[in-house]
């Protein structure tokens, strides 16, 4: 008797059939997904820069003056700041507060980037856990909001070089006995420009790089922040480098190599110096350029290292 075909297929050793390996997951430690990240957090430009206008209008909100609230208190503390110190340094009013006036706006912009940059993400928790966006527009949205701050504070910087105008145009000196002479306002204010995209995109990386170390360690922002102030004395934004010499006798004592270190190796001087200079008609000293040049190169090649490393962890961090 004939097997039947279902018996026969039943007995009859079955081939082998070779099927394709399954494909390897996708490695996500790559530079390439690093600057993937940025990239696509660029093109998002319509949503973070939605969040961060929503972010001031979400604080000034039932507030009368909303925003100017930000222009009142930066003119107030300067004007403070201004007048106490030129009175202890024995500083001219009309040349000394429009230099801590230029000063105190990029420092909160600083202070504003590196404090709120170290919780960037630990702050956006709820929607990096639902949100499928590249970290990077976190990053995006708090710098936008930064910028915006200063744009308010810029109006502070507007009143005061109204009321100073005539100390400010022409040579001047900063202080009796300065060697230097100020070559004094003029169109290489514009210089101001580069000077400020170049700190913004600093300020990209000092978010991505201390955002990601701070959501892993909860410590940092504390000790940051714990230091921030010390950094804003030791910063020459409500003192001037020459008084280093003045205090103990002039440069004549051979200690004023040693005393300008305590400026030149701050990194923030040399950030507050490239956007302050233009603004008073200051000498422009091309050596704070080259410095903050290799700080941006450094800064964005660890914070590309620490993406490529830990960014697909920060959900799983925060």
């Amino acid at each position: 008797m004939t097997p039947s075909p279902v018996v026969s297929s039943l007995v009859q050793p079955t081939s082998t059939v070779e099927r394709p390996p399954a494909p390897l997951a996708p490695n996500s430690r790559t530079f390439a997904r690093a600057f993937g990240d940025v990239r696509d957090g660029w093109r998002q430009r319509e949503l973070w820069g939605h969040l961060g206008w929503q972010d001031i209008k979400q604080r000034y909100r039932r507030s009368v003056i909303g925003p100017l609230w930000i222009t009142i208190s930066m003119g107030t503390t300067a004007l403070a700041l201004g007048l106490l110190y030129s009175q202890l340094f024995n500083q001219e009013l009309g040349t000394f507060l429009p230099y801590v006036t230029a000063g105190f706006i990029i420092w909160n912009f600083i202070l504003g980037v590196v404090t709120e940059g170290t919780e960037v993400f630990i702050a956006n928790e709820g929607l990096i856990k639902h949100l499928p966006a590249p970290i990077t527009v976190h990053v995006l949205r708090m710098v936008w909001r930064q910028v915006l701050f200063l744009v308010h504070n810029m109006a502070v910087y507007v009143v005061v070089i109204a009321i100073f105008f005539p100390a400010l145009v022409g040579e001047y000196r900063m202080y009796e006995g300065d060697p230097i002479m100020q070559p004094g306002l003029s169109w290489a204010v514009l210089m101001v420009i580069p000077a400020f995209v170049l700190i913004v995109v600093n300020a990209v990386w000092v978010a991505l790089l201390f955002g990601i170390i701070s959501t892993r360690f909860r410590d940092i922002p504390p000790v940051i922040s714990s230091f921030i102030n010390l950094v804003f004395f030791m910063t020459p934004i409500v003192w001037h480098v020459g008084v280093l010499n003045k205090v103990t006798g002039g440069e004549g004592d051979g200690g004023g190599d040693w005393r300008m270190l305590i400026a030149e190796l701050n990194p923030i001087y040399h950030y507050v110096e490239i956007f302050r200079a233009p603004l008073l008609g200051h000498v422009q000293d091309w050596h704070h350029w080259v410095v903050v040049g290799g700080f941006t190169v450094v800064g964005w090649a660890l914070a590309l290292i620490a993406m490529r490393n830990y960014r697909a962890r920060v959900s799983y961090w925060v």
